[in-house]
């Protein structure tokens, strides 16, 4: 990436920015306030592929964006260590299930398995993030997620092998 700044004499300033794949960013400030921001597919191109006026709070929030102000991605070696821990199950509720008509604050799933109930998938729709009184029926299809022993023993609790 190659950031340059250059002075506009009786404009302002101008902010160029060119990525490795050879697009560019152009951020013009005026000394009146008014910032243009133009996009180039290619460096070497004269003319703008597109260009939006900001206002000066705009350009505040897009650069608080870009810093990751407020969505921070995971490292992918963050999100291996992650995936290999949690795991998410899908589990349907058969007519002989000991939970099936039971609230999940009923069941004390978290308490008693460590798992989280994060989806219900019930005639075509989903309930998702259900409330704790939501209760579990029969061809109920339930998202849950856990560590594999958590996983495993919910699903043991949903078959009525668990105590």
């Amino acid at each position: 990436m190659d950031v340059r700044m250059a002075n506009l004499p009786g404009i302002g300033k101008k902010m160029s920015i060119t990525t490795a794949q050879g697009s560019m960013i152009v951020l013009v400030i005026h000394h009146t306030g008014k910032r243009e921001l133009y996009f180039f597919q290619d460096a070497d191109d004269d003319e703008a592929d597109f260009a939006i006026d900001l206002t000066a709070d705009e350009t505040r929030e897009l650069g608080a964006q870009l810093l990751g102000a407020v969505f921070q991605p995971v490292s992918s070696d963050q999100m291996k260590i992650f995936k290999s821990q949690i795991v998410t199950e899908w589990i349907e509720l058969k007519k002989d299930s000991p939970v099936a008509g039971k609230t999940i604050k009923e069941l004390e799933i978290r308490k008693r398995t460590g798992v989280s109930i994060v989806g219900i998938f019930r005639k075509g729709e989903v309930i998702a993030s259900p409330e704790a009184t939501e209760q579990l029926l029969v061809g109920d299809t339930i998202m849950a997620i856990g560590k594999s022993d958590q996983i495993n023993e919910f699903e043991r609790l949903c078959s009525g092998e668990a105590v």
